[in-house]
């Protein structure tokens, strides 16, 4: 196998990350979940410095956290899988 691009895994991981963190938040609002659930759903949330539930501030503050995760994860694990691959002779 050749090395991971860098541009593209990072990339791939952002996609993903800010759509399951919009998945998350969406299924915060499912009134499918009892009031006890819900609450600790949203204290979950609120655990990101200066988040607060239904806020469009909010949901830019996790989206840049988000991002900012996603890039971070993504970049080591390039690193990681292109600083072990070794070429066979």
């Amino acid at each position: 196998m050749g090395k991971l691009s860098l541009k593209l895994y990072v990339s791939k991981c952002v996609i993903g990350g800010e759509i399951v963190y919009t998945l998350c938040l969406l299924g915060g609002l499912s009134p499918m979940r009892s009031a006890e659930i819900s609450q600790l759903y949203h204290s979950l949330f609120e655990l990101m410095p200066g988040f607060v539930w239904i806020s469009m501030g909010s949901f830019i503050i996790g989206a840049v956290y988000t991002l900012i995760f996603s890039v971070l994860f993504g970049s080591y694990m390039v690193w990681m899988y292109n600083s072990s691959v070794t070429k066979k002779k």
